[in-house]
């Protein structure tokens, strides 16, 4: 299913930026309901959230990749949130940054107001290591998991729909899958009933 650029006006009107978090102490209470977004460093996870939520500047978007370190909590409505997951694989990161973001993600995996994960990957590269690994961190903590194969108009037809095809063989019921592209208006509708879905 493609979203439509119109469908961008916001259907959050009180989404805000809620904190940032480097420690689990810093965490908002475990109430409510709230779906993690994850991603490799520069898949496109700021883009994602800015058009799901139909906010333009929500999250910030780098073209530095791995700049975020923290956990960027969203407030979308009351007690509905949607974090923002330091973005993984970028190889230059010190040891220290990935220790911390290790214990950021187990102590999420502990909320029992985490209702689900979207995972971003780039259309252009598919599923990697640290997509893999975190495919298997949602499987422990038994969280459903939904695919955005992002910067999907960057293929051609054909090719997004071999990609789409063989990225459900691949990931099987581990989770599901859809194409998706911020800047062409792909698949955002979609993305956005999966996270409504959830928060409710």
């Amino acid at each position: 299913m493609a979203g439509s650029l119109g469908s961008r006006v916001s259907v959050y009107p009180a989404a805000q930026f809620l904190l940032s978090a480097a420690a689990a102490a810093q965490f908002p209470a475990d109430e409510g309901a709230e779906v993690a977004i994850a991603g490799r460093s520069n898949a496109g996870k700021s883009s994602a959230i800015n058009a799901i939520t139909g906010r333009r500047a929500l999250a910030r978007t780098s073209k530095t990749p791995g700049r975020t370190r923290l956990l960027n909590f969203f407030q979308l409505a009351s007690a509905r949130r949607l974090i923002d997951l330091p973005g993984y694989g970028y190889a230059e990161g010190p040891p220290a940054d990935r220790d911390q973001w290790a214990r950021l993600i187990d102590a999420l995996g502990r909320r029992a107001c985490l209702k689900g994960l979207l995972l971003v990957v780039d259309a252009r590269r598919g599923l990697r290591d640290g997509d893999e690994q975190l495919l298997g961190w949602a499987s422990g903590i038994r969280k459903p998991v939904h695919v955005l194969l992002s910067k999907s108009d960057q293929l051609k037809r054909t090719e997004a729909q071999t990609l789409l095809g063989k990225s459900r063989l691949q990931l099987a019921e581990r989770a599901s899958v859809q194409l998706f592209s911020a800047r062409a208006g792909v698949g955002i509708d979609e993305a956005r009933a999966r996270l409504d879905g959830w928060l409710k």
